[in-house]
């Protein structure tokens, strides 16, 4: 018989899928221990039919939109910084798509943001990025940099989709079918990819920035207002990334 520190390194050691196989081994064994294993194990297999369950759900709008043809999530980051570029993302995901844990960029830890960028970068049908730069934002607004972003994103992709799930908005001057979902991001998981897609390239990005402009603290706050971040806007000035349609209150 097995000791109990050698099933448990055992259940340390295996994988989501083999928490059924370990159940079966270790379900008669009533060791306290052991037990507790087991229960451990359903505990896991029961989060992840849970996790299945709200990406069938998350996924309703791509079911309801399946016969359109491919589908493609369109969400953008970095609308509200006082620096850097607004970053768009553009994502078409296969059908009956099993990347788990996709949701809302925000609600997402940077780790876990990170594993699905790579995930959602192996598995996508296609996937792009548009940009538009702060000075472009000073040229031409906000929302119409977002716009010319989004555009960039959906002319880069490798494939032409050919219906479009957009976060809120209705992109001008695209010549394909659009449905704008208020909070889309946490409502569709092709829009959810996209906008874990546009978070981690434009965090990454920032993160870039911050090695040429440390006394910004750009790793921190990548670009949002924060105290520490106004006040070295007052105490520096602004650099080549600051939007001046953003920071006029606080330069002279």
């Amino acid at each position: 018989m097995k000791s109990i520190s050698e099933i448990t390194a055992e259940f340390k050691n295996a994988d989501i899928k083999d928490m059924e196989a370990f159940i079966a081994e270790y379900k008669s064994d009533e060791r306290g221990g052991v037990v507790k294993l087991v229960a451990n194990a359903q505990k896991k297999l029961d989060a992840l039919d849970k996790e299945k369950k709200r990406i069938f759900e998350l996924s309703k709008f791509e079911r309801q939109y399946e016969g359109c043809g491919l589908i493609c999530g369109i969400d953008e980051v970095g609308r509200g910084p006082l620096a850097g570029p607004v970053v768009a993302g553009a994502v078409i995901l296969p059908k009956d798509c099993d990347i788990l844990y996709i949701n809302d960029s925000k609600k997402l830890s940077e780790k876990m943001r990170d594993q699905l960028y790579e995930e959602i970068s192996k598995k996508a049908v296609a996937c792009a990025v548009g940009y538009a730069s702060s000075a472009r934002i000073d040229e031409i607004n906000i929302l119409q940099a977002t716009y010319e972003a989004m555009r960039e994103a959906i002319s880069k992709l490798s494939v032409s989709p050919d219906i479009l799930l957009n976060d809120a908005v209705t992109i001008p001057q695209v010549n394909i079918k659009q449905v704008p979902i208020i909070k889309g991001d946490a409502k569709s998981i092709s829009i959810g990819a996209a906008s874990i897609y546009a978070k981690v390239t434009r965090d990454r990005l920032m993160y870039e920035y911050d090695r040429e402009y440390p006394e910004y603290g750009f790793a921190k706050h990548v670009g949002y207002g924060t105290a520490q971040h106004i006040e070295a806007i007052k105490k520096y000035g602004p650099c080549p990334i600051h939007r001046r349609t953003f920071i006029k209150n606080f330069i002279g």
